[in-house]
């Protein structure tokens, strides 16, 4: 038997995600769906540091999971996760960047486009 997830919040993410995959032919949203509904073990967890080293300056990033705050961010990003710690929000909001939620990202950008998925 396959397990469900029983959160609410999050099976209405992965259905938004899943419609929005479809109406926008925005591929990205099917695969973070599909990230969203495995097991919590095998969800992302990454740390701002990362992230910083890898991204460029005004990126848009998505982590389909938690962002920790681990590590400095020295460029404005916009990073949107289905968790993100307290620490990571005031250290991206210093930098001039901003952190949302992926149902906030999925508003503000339906086709996807320019967004780098980080794990």
């Amino acid at each position: 038997m396959i397990p469900t997830k029983t959160n609410p919040n999050l099976t209405r993410l992965i259905g938004e995600l899943q419609s929005a995959s479809r109406s926008n032919d925005a591929e990205i949203w099917r695969d973070i769906a599909a990230r969203l509904e495995k097991p919590l073990s095998h969800w992302a967890e990454v740390n701002l540091g990362e992230i910083s080293r890898t991204a460029k300056p005004k990126a848009t990033i998505i982590v389909p999971g938690k962002l920790l705050g681990g590590g400095d961010v020295d460029k404005a990003l916009v990073v949107a996760s289905y968790k993100c710690s307290a620490s990571a929000r005031r250290k991206l909001e210093a930098a001039g960047g901003r952190a949302i939620s992926i149902s906030q990202l999925l508003k503000e950008n339906p086709k996807g486009s320019g967004v780098v998925v980080m794990r």
